[in-house]
């Protein structure tokens, strides 16, 4: 039997889908991926500790939520100002996120940004969210995670986690990425992965990522798409062993969200989440 079609066509499916999983415009290759099991004795809490299932209608619940605001470009030169209460209401079962084209404090587009700090803290676990994000060029919908104290120093220096990322030039490309002080986008240098997720827009899907002293991995719809892992070379490359907190926002154009411009057409724009989910990692 004749071997080598069989393996041209095994190389050609293999390079196909190395070049789906690794192409994205603010991501590089993670480092090498390790099993998908955690370590014996390690797991999981069956339900959350702590969570949000947007089901009471008008604000959201200020002991678990705080409004970030203002409008000062949040380091990416973003164009929205994010108000306090304005933009975000729980309605229907969801809470929404709305940006609109509009001026505020002479910023061209309002939106919201929600913060868990000092209301919901944690070092290690599982962090979920089911979200259906928003259509329009310009938006930069985000499920993300920041250092509650900065024991490392300022960003990125105490890391950064995003657990959902999106720019609405890219509709069906989702983006999971962390930033340390020794792997940033500064540097170039970041690790993330990007998937391609079709009707991303259209539908809710469920994004989360399982964090553990010795690696944090991404899922979309619980399938893994991202696994970072701890070097245990020192905080410059693993800052992740200290607490952190939830964000949600929705940016408007920035550095990255509007580096293909900004439909005006496409606002007002929701980002709709369903729930948000915490749960206890335990050794």
């Amino acid at each position: 039997m004749n071997l080598k079609p069989l393996v041209s066509l095994l190389f050609i499916l293999g390079a196909l889908q190395f070049f789906a999983c690794s192409h994205g415009e603010n991501t590089v290759p993670s480092k090498p991926k390790t099993p998908d099991t955690l370590k014996p004795g390690e797991q999981f809490s069956s339900t959350p500790i702590w969570a949000d299932e947007f089901d009471k209608p008008g604000a959201p619940d200020p002991n678990k939520w705080t409004f970030e605001t203002g409008g000062n470009g949040f380091g990416n030169n973003e164009l929205q100002y994010y108000t306090q209460g304005l933009n975000a209401v729980v309605d229907n079962g969801t809470l929404k996120i709305t940006a609109r084209k509009q001026t505020f404090n002479n910023n061209g587009y309002t939106s919201a940004k929600l913060v868990s700090k000092n209301k919901g803290d944690w070092t290690y676990g599982r962090f979920e969210a089911r979200m259906k994000i928003p259509t329009g060029r310009g938006t930069w919908p985000a499920f993300w995670m920041l250092p509650t104290d900065a024991s490392y120093g300022g960003w990125p220096k105490s890391g950064e986690v995003d657990i959902m990322e999106h720019v609405g030039y890219d509709q069906n490309r989702i983006y999971v990425t962390v930033h340390t002080d020794a792997f940033n986008h500064l540097k170039n240098t970041q690790y993330g992965r990007d998937t391609l997720l079709r009707g991303a827009t259209d539908n809710f899907n469920i994004y989360r990522v399982d964090w553990t002293p010795s690696s944090i991995t991404g899922y979309v719809n619980n399938k893994k798409m991202f696994q970072f892992n701890n070097s245990n070379k020192g905080s410059q490359e693993w800052p992740f062993d200290k607490r952190f907190y939830l964000l949600l926002n929705l940016a408007v154009g920035g550095d990255w969200g509007g580096k293909q411009g900004i439909d005006d057409s496409a606002f007002p724009t929701t980002m709709e989440i369903d729930y948000v989910r915490v749960y206890r990692y335990a050794l």
